[in-house]
């Protein structure tokens, strides 16, 4: 199969899936309501699903088809069906999670993201996050690339991971998953100053922009959940590793694309 072009001009392509987030940003926005999402259908592994994931995904996978025609994509609906294309040979592929916190959504809260990822050689290259929400978006292609873009100011500031803080560490943890007892656990390792909850990848993105120093994980996810925010990360000197410290690995299992536990660290913390 021919290689699509833009794949060896990461910054222009990543330009391009930046106007694409923003545009399925704004489907899931016409369907989000502060007051909660009554019309939540289940998915076979009881993990739920709206119209929101459905509609902005069917549009992402279109236009990045129409980007990079001959690339394979895996979306988190499109797997959940058994539509995804075989990507066991590919070189290249993309990670689409077009409603990445649907708990978050359902419940009416705000820290739900559309996230995007190009994988080469089961490495994240290129990733973005948009929290439609917040009007906040991140993306990074590589080594210096990270930024951070909100809709008040529409300028790009250039994000980095941070220096550890005397005053210690601010940890991440998710809303809605992981277990208390298991984190707790981790951190009595680490001088800890403050414990921040938020919702789907953003936990991530929040160390990349330098707000935070660690995010352990410690329960189920997927490739499509964390693909475009590890791209951001490895682009501002952070990682996420599995917990032996080793980078996180993509294509584990084809089968079902999940995750190890994991932890995100700032480039001072590796």
């Amino acid at each position: 199969m021919p290689t699509d072009r833009l794949l060896s001009h990461l910054p222009a392509l990543c330009h391009q899936i930046r106007r694409v987030a923003l545009e399925a940003g704004e489907i899931t926005l016409s369907h989000f309501d502060e007051s909660g999402f009554q019309d939540t259908q289940e998915k076979h592994d009881g993990s739920p699903v709206t119209i929101a994931d459905q509609e902005a995904e069917a549009f992402i996978v279109k236009a990045l088809e129409e980007i990079t025609s001959n690339t394979p994509i895996i979306g988190e609906e499109l797997f959940a069906r058994g539509e995804a294309p075989d990507i066991s040979d590919s070189e290249y592929f993309w990670l689409v999670d077009a409603l990445d916190g649907t708990k978050e959504f359902i419940s009416g809260n705000g820290d739900f993201t559309v996230n995007i990822a190009l994988i080469q050689n089961d490495i994240p290259v290129l990733g973005v996050v948009y929290a439609p929400f917040h009007g906040e978006l991140y993306a990074g292609c590589g080594a210096g690339t990270a930024i951070r873009w909100n809709d008040e100011h529409q300028k790009d500031k250039s994000i980095r991971t941070r220096k550890m803080p005397r005053k210690g560490l601010t940890i991440m943890a998710s809303k809605s998953h992981g277990s208390n007892a298991q984190l707790d656990n981790f951190l009595s390792e680490y001088k800890v100053e403050k414990l921040s909850k938020r919702g789907s990848s953003l936990k991530i993105c929040m160390i990349a922009a330098g707000k935070a120093d660690l995010y352990p994980r410690f329960g189920p996810t997927c490739e499509w959940d964390i693909a475009a925010a590890d791209a951001i990360l490895r682009s501002a000197g952070g990682q996420i590793t599995t917990l032996d410290k080793h980078p996180m690995p993509y294509k584990k299992d084809l089968t079902t694309l999940l995750n190890p536990e994991f932890i995100a660290w700032s480039g001072d913390l590796i």
